[in-house]
């Protein structure tokens, strides 16, 4: 059976969890192309993507590399793609098998009819340790559901409601027509990966499904507050790569729509890499909040000019110890506002 659908496990130290992530996918059957791609992992990772490899011969793959982090292991992913449609899910992660189901039968339509989307939307359910109530991202309202659509079909979508790595599948092809490159030994390169294609998307089909589970819990869990201030360094790296690598000006030039939507984007990676400095307190973060925004306002002076403009901006500029205190009072209430993390 020809394969449909291409998913990317990057597993570093993962043999506590991957096999339940593996085990949801594998429900595709013979569509799927899972690879298993074991970055240099020091525990059993690499055996047991073996001993899956083996009970599913011709569904999973066990790649072995030397360690690269996240983004070398997506890139890994799509070097190595056998299908036409590609996804990451974390190894800590998993997907609803029914709604696995209902994507390949989408994705298989479109195969016979020569008829592809350059990407495809669901929603993804944040599976936070503890949380009776699961909220649940989904793009009513900004996306028109179960039909092909293009940039200037959407509608515009509220503070916080964005396309990320977990609600994403994107067209192989694409991601390779746009040069994606995501950096190695970097953490957060899942919003480049989502980011840098879209220019490229022209079809776009949202599948109101709840597919994605996104675990949240572990301590050292790479989006808990305390590890991203630790690794700060690394979330400013992608927020430069993503001003640097997409001129927004000449996404304007192709669609509006989309350009707003980029922008919104790259407001809020800016907002959440300065409220992260700011949050540490340390004089040495406070000095780098200060240099990436004079690097902002020297490289990029009309993001710099908007942004300044906006909500967000407003309250950032906000001077001294007291200003910082209403910033990060101000963040907290946008976050609950807006649901973003």
């Amino acid at each position: 059976m020809e394969k449909l659908l291409s998913v990317a496990i990057p597993c570093y130290n993962s043999q506590d969890y991957m096999r339940h992530c593996v085990e949801t996918l594998v429900s595709g059957g013979e569509q799927m192309d899972i690879m298993i791609i074991d970055d240099g992992s020091k525990d059993r990772t690499l055996d047991i993507a073996r001993e899956l490899e083996s009970a599913y011969p011709g569904i999973v793959r066990a790649i072995h590399q030397e360690n690269k982090g996240h983004g070398g292991a997506v890139m890994t992913g799509i070097h190595n793609a056998l299908a036409p449609y590609f996804k990451v899910v974390d190894s800590d992660d998993w997907v609803d098998e029914k709604a696995l189901s209902q994507i390949l039968k989408l994705l298989s339509l479109f195969h016979d009819e020569g008829d592809s989307v350059d990407m495809m939307i669901s929603n993804f359910v944040y599976d936070k340790v503890g949380s009776i109530h699961k909220k649940v991202m989904k793009y009513t309202f900004a996306l028109p559901a179960g039909k092909k659509i293009g940039w200037d079909d959407a509608r515009r979508f509220r503070k916080g409601q964005y396309i990320l790595m977990h609600s994403v599948i994107y067209r192989t092809a694409v991601l390779v027509q746009s040069g994606l490159e995501l950096p190695t030994h970097t953490f957060y390169v899942d919003n480049l990966f989502v980011y840098t294609p879209l220019p490229y998307v022209k079809t776009m089909y949202y599948l109101p499904v709840n597919f994605y589970h996104y675990f949240i819990g572990r301590d050292d869990q790479s989006v808990q507050e305390s590890v991203m201030i630790s690794r700060i360094d690394q979330q400013i790296r992608v927020n430069k790569l993503m001003l640097m690598g997409t001129d927004l000006r000449k996404v304007r030039d192709i669609n509006k729509h989309l350009c707003q939507y980029m922008y919104n984007y790259m407001e809020i990676i800016t907002v959440v890499s300065s409220i992260l400095l700011i949050k540490s307190g340390t004089p040495e973060n406070l000095r780098k909040k200060k240099e990436l925004w004079g690097w902002i306002r020297s490289e990029y002076p009309w993001f710099y000019k908007r942004i300044r403009r906006g909500f967000f901006g407003n309250f950032l500029a906000m001077p001294g110890r007291a200003g910082r205190r209403i910033q990060i009072i101000l963040y907290y209430a946008a976050q609950k506002l807006f649901g973003f993390n």
